[in-house]
């Protein structure tokens, strides 16, 4: 008999968790397309479910657990909400492939709704995306719109990832921190924003101006483009200005995310936004 076979299981508060370890069903290509327009938002990893387990705005459809992750919530005093199935390790993996750091946890919930543009104070920082598809490297300016504090980042309904999966990893746990807008055409968006007083300053490496000389103020729209692609014609002509961002080494352009940081940084010193 295994270690495992001779464990006993896993209680909490003087009962089981309803289930017991058994497969549970793969939606069709789940692992291609990871959520549809109207399927549930997958959400793995210790910080991005338990977020979501805390953002009373986010509707936990599933939750699957492993015994130790069931336990360190319990622990952790962290309510669960839904009633959750235990399940192995190896169960996850299947699910969501074997290179996906879940570490023990798996929810299935509804996306959270997107605010309109017209409801955003006129304050602080807010990211604009166009058209950057990775989402390695939107889940990635996710976190660090959460560490700068924006207040919401605005992206297109079409050309970008869904906040599921891969991206809600990346983001660790900022999908729940950082609104969400999605807009259908972001020319309009950019116009609306600077018809409200946002200063909207596109980055991109051939702007003509670095930003460190560009006089910035709030509220500030720092618009960033995919990688390769840069800004779209369109977009540049409708941002209040563009600028790009001088470094002092061979290498000029860095990974939109790495990008999207050091103009938070910038825009945060500038505006005085950072603690002190």
């Amino acid at each position: 008999m295994s270690e495992r076979d001779r464990k006993p299981p896993f209680r909490r508060q003087g009962g089981k968790f309803p289930g017991k370890p058994r497969g549970f069903e793969r939606p069709q290509a789940w692992r291609e397309r990871e959520s549809g327009p109207d399927g549930p938002v997958i959400l793995y990893g210790w910080h991005t479910v338990t977020l979501a387990l805390g953002n009373p705005k986010r509707k936990i459809r599933k939750l699957y657990l492993t015994e130790n992750a069931a336990r360190r919530l319990a622990d952790e005093r962290i309510e669960t909400r839904v009633a959750p199935e235990i399940v192995r390790p190896s169960q996850i993996d299947q699910r969501l492939g074997p290179d996906a750091v879940h570490q023990g946890l798996l929810a299935e919930a509804d996306p959270l709704p997107s605010p309109d543009i017209d409801t955003l104070s006129p304050e602080g920082m807010i990211l604009v995306l166009d058209q950057i598809t990775d989402p390695h490297n939107v889940g990635a300016i996710l976190r660090s719109a959460a560490a700068f504090d924006v207040r919401a980042i605005v992206t297109t309904a079409r050309h970008s990832p869904e906040a599921t999966g891969v991206l809600a990893k990346s983001a660790s746990g900022a999908l729940e921190l950082v609104p969400i807008i999605t807009v259908q055409n972001l020319a309009r968006a950019l116009t609306r924003l600077n018809e409200r007083g946002f200063q909207t300053v596109g980055l991109d490496s051939a702007g003509g101006i670095d930003i460190a000389a560009v006089e910035l103020r709030q509220p500030l729209a720092l618009v960033l483009g995919a990688e390769g692609k840069g800004l779209r014609q369109l977009t540049r002509e409708t941002c209040s200005v563009v600028a790009r961002l001088d470094m002092p080494g061979a290498i000029k352009s860095l990974n939109v995310s790495n990008a999207a940081v050091l103009a938070l940084y910038v825009g945060a010193s500038r505006l005085g936004l950072m603690p002190k």
